[in-house]
């Protein structure tokens, strides 16, 4: 997203959405600012999405089965090696190529976008608290965390 503020910058943000059949469904993300400084990550990197995998592994205090679309930082060598070693709480698939309808955080992130319509942020610290404060919105509303699943035709059944 553009800022009409001085200044450059770009948001990045990685998510999990959480669900488990007898609770409540969760909203579990990380947010990364690019300040376009000298050798700073312009986006998400293996390790960001690591950190998040083992921040939500430690906040749902159990097993992730994690199904994932086909971004190539999802499929690196070294993120991996990561699942390969921790095999016994992780558990990845990967989606169909090109299917964003079966993936529940794209409606996240549509229901996010919506949220900014005419918005114009100052600055990238103003767009991130907007962002945020979005987030936490959408975070502790549990029917539309719940609303991404139904609307992708998946269902969550005990085994």
């Amino acid at each position: 997203m553009r800022v009409r503020g001085g200044g450059t910058g770009r948001v990045n943000i990685a998510g999990l959405v959480c669900y488990r059949p007898g609770d409540r469904s969760r909203l579990l993300y990380r947010v990364r600012v690019w300040r376009s400084r000298k050798g700073e990550s312009k986006g998400l990197t293996w390790t960001d999405y690591r950190d998040l995998l083992v921040a939500a592994h430690q906040q749902l205090g159990g097993p992730i089965v994690l199904v994932w679309d086909n971004l190539s930082v999802h499929k690196m060598p070294p993120m991996q090696a990561f699942i390969d070693e921790h095999a016994d709480w992780l558990t990845v698939f990967h989606f169909p190529t090109y299917s964003p309808e079966l993936n529940p955080a794209e409606g996240i992130w549509s229901m996010l976008k919506g949220s900014l319509t005419n918005f114009a942020a100052t600055n990238v610290d103003h767009l991130v608290r907007t962002v945020k404060r979005h987030l936490k919105m959408i975070q502790y509303r549990e029917s539309l965390v719940d609303g991404c699943l139904t609307q992708t035709g998946l269902i969550m059944e005990p085994p």
